[in-house]
């Protein structure tokens, strides 16, 4: 018989948790106390009864049954999910569910061989997956096994012994200086018009400035501060996060002319808001949708994309306007110090990845400069 006060074997019960998902629990043949979770409470009844029947069939216990789906299931929600943002949740799951599961899912966790991971490399590289994507599902297939190890489910890591496609810097697309002038130009008049102004001198990522609001910005001192990151991630909506390393959360000098452009946007924006009165939904950003709320990520980028037509500058990602800030500064002379600071790299050894084979050209003068010391 149960012992009193605790469920029996195979009884589960689903409660909510603080954070609004569904938790299921059981206890299993070893009367240890397992977990499922789901964002609705059917989801939690439906894992809860597929944890139970795995139980049954002993795979829960014997660690050598465990096939590979279900091992990644557990290792995603009752491990990573607890310290992941929810688009690097939904990022992991599409990993899983699209690209692991359909190929190796059924493959007992003792059974695997670096051959079949291997081999799950090369079929994705057929499928047409870029590089990112396959060395992001090497990654996360080393470290669930990583915690395979761990839970004493396998003996050694056999992604150890896998090896993804070398990764390829995707090639930049950046603007020169005539060109950043006249994308300026063309966009006078234009809804993103301060949104690429903004963006031009001051090489904030995309979900900053669609997160950026006018009490993060000091006229007064002509200083903005990066507090916020916002997505669109389907099934979930507009999720806004802080940003993800304390380098993001940084302060940036605006130009004059910057300040003045602001201020004429936001007299442009008061006078929208009245224009829809009540509908108005007030969320105090700085580019947004015609009713004040976000400005979904996917039209700016179509709008984007018609600016750059009209301009007749060759099609390029938002993200390159980044890098175009960046070599505009370099080719200013610019220290790399203050260029790392400004965009809100971590340390400047990424700022240097990225952008270091720019430097050597600009290092001429240098070179000079000790020619007139010691070539006498």
């Amino acid at each position: 018989m149960a012992k009193s006060g605790r469920r029996s074997h195979g009884d589960g019960g689903v409660t909510r948790r603080k954070d609004g998902r569904w938790q299921a629990t059981f206890y299993d043949s070893e009367r240890k106390r397992r977990f499922v979770y789901g964002d609705t409470k059917q989801e939690a009844l439906e894992k809860l009864r597929k944890a139970q029947r795995a139980e049954e069939d002993g795979l829960l216990v014997d660690g050598s049954k465990v096939k590979l789906r279900a091992y990644l299931d557990q290792w995603l929600e009752e491990v990573k999910r607890p310290t992941l943002r929810i688009s690097s949740y939904v990022k992991y799951k599409k990993l899983i569910n699209s690209y692991i599961v359909p190929a190796l899912g059924d493959m007992q966790l003792q059974k695997l061989r670096p051959q079949n991971v291997q081999s799950l490399y090369t079929k994705l590289a057929k499928r047409g997956l870029s590089m990112k994507t396959i060395n992001s599902v090497h990654g996360l297939l080393h470290n669930a096994f990583e915690h395979a190890v761990r839970w004493k489910l396998v003996p050694v890591n056999i992604v150890d012994a896998a090896t993804p496609p070398a990764l390829v810097d995707r090639e930049m697309q950046p603007l020169d200086l005539d060109q950043a002038r006249n994308l300026l130009a063309s966009a006078r008049g234009h809804r993103l018009e301060m949104l690429l102004v903004l963006v031009l001198t001051t090489g904030m990522r995309r979900g900053e400035l669609l997160a950026l609001r006018w009490s993060d910005i000091d006229f007064k001192t002509r200083v903005l501060t990066v507090n916020h990151t916002v997505d669109y991630i389907p099934h979930y909506g507009y999720v806004e996060t802080r940003p993800k390393t304390k380098a993001s959360l940084h302060k940036i000098m605006l130009p004059g002319f910057v300040v003045d452009r602001l201020k004429e946007h936001q007299q442009q924006q008061l006078e929208q808001s009245a224009k829809v009165g009540d509908e108005w939904q007030g969320m105090n950003l700085v580019f947004c949708g015609l009713k004040g709320n976000y400005l979904n990520p996917r039209y700016m980028n179509k709008l984007f994309a018609k600016v750059l037509k009209e301009a007749g500058l060759p099609h390029m990602r938002f993200h390159d306007i980044r890098h175009s800030v960046v070599t505009l500064l370099l080719a200013l002379g610019v220290d790399i110090r203050s260029i790392q600071d400004l965009v809100g790299h971590k340390d400047i050894t990424t700022t240097l990845r990225v952008y270091g084979h720019m430097l050597p050209p600009m290092q001429q003068g240098i070179a000079d400069k000790f020619d007139d010391l010691y070539g006498q």
